[in-house]
């Protein structure tokens, strides 16, 4: 849970995952997205790939990046737990 909350802590890796809300892209598309370089978005991009919250693809020559809603779910019910 640490590795998420870490990823989660960076407000370029929260833009991220609201662009793959919205639909899986390539690191390309997301880069296209920031006014960084594209090795920052790798950076930023396996931070969240090592806490589970986006997946990867290989389809030909691309890799595509999804959300991974299953460990929101999780960390979502986690904190309704702490809840009184």
């Amino acid at each position: 849970m640490n590795k998420i909350f870490k990823a989660l802590n960076d407000t370029t890796r929260r833009e991220i995952l609201n662009l793959l809300k919205e639909k899986d892209m390539t690191a390309g598309e997301i880069a296209d997205a920031f006014n960084i370089t594209k090795p920052s978005i790798s950076h930023h991009l396996d931070i969240l790939h090592q806490a589970e919250l986006v997946t990867s693809e290989k389809r030909g020559q691309f890799v595509i990046y999804s959300l991974n809603t299953t460990v929101l779910d999780d960390i979502l019910s986690w904190m309704m737990t702490l809840k009184k």
